[in-house]
């Protein structure tokens, strides 16, 4: 989201708050109040490349009711609002750098399971139930049922909780689906550890999936599609 579209929102929101800023923990009953924090759910999604800290919040907070109350504000934008966007990509790359180091830890304890073999890529494939038919190509489409989690286990996308199964090409995927569908065969079920340079790299996919994030799919290839 643009610059100016993040401020809009975070301005919006402290209108919302500054309603209320003398509660330290607003009670959500109404169906209007539950829209405002879904409005604040909505900011803090375009803050997630920041990383902030409480005490940064607290920072945020006080631009956003000055700016919302009309208070002198205490700092020039013409100075400091260009600098949004280095903090948010510094911000994110300190971010992406963490995670890549734990996913890496993750990576090598998956690879020593019993029966998971690293690709010479670096993501790590382990079988849970054999397949019986063809293997796919690069130029197949396929159906497939999956799970995704974070490596702590948080799913952030699963065809089988929404109980349909889907359908692409593999050249339509992230590097390490498109590797690895290729090792299976029809009717299989394997675990997939993926580093963030086969899956969503530094950008990530917010705000689900934060830069450099390691994924972990359970996918079951069910078919080739015509």
């Amino acid at each position: 989201m643009k610059k100016a579209a993040i401020l809009a929102l975070v301005a919006s929101l402290a209108g919302l708050s500054c309603k209320a800023q003398a509660a330290a923990a607003p009670e959500i009953k109404t169906d209007e109040q539950k829209t405002f924090y879904a409005l604040g759910l909505v900011v803090s999604e375009n803050l997630a490349p920041f990383n902030l800290t409480e005490a940064e919040m607290e920072v945020v907070k006080a631009g956003m009711i000055d700016g919302v109350l009309h208070h002198d504000p205490k700092v020039k934008m013409e100075e400091f609002g260009p600098k949004i966007g280095a903090l948010a990509h510094d911000r994110a790359a300190a971010g992406a750098a963490a995670d890549k180091a734990a996913g890496t830890a993750y990576l090598d304890k998956a690879a020593a399971e019993p029966g998971a073999v690293k690709a010479p890529t670096g993501f790590v494939i382990q079988e849970m139930k054999p397949g019986t038919g063809p293997a796919p190509k690069t130029t197949d489409k396929v159906k497939v049922h999956y799970k995704g989690t974070l490596i702590d286990g948080t799913v952030f996308d699963s065809s089988v909780d929404r109980g349909e199964p889907v359908v692409f090409p593999l050249t339509q995927v992230v590097p390490c689906w498109a590797q690895a569908l290729q090792m299976m065969k029809v009717g299989g079920k394997s675990r997939l550890v993926c580093p963030s340079d086969l899956a969503y790299g530094d950008r990530g996919a917010p705000p689900r999936i934060k830069p450099g994030a390691t994924l972990v799919f359970e996918v079951e290839l069910i078919s080739i599609e015509p």
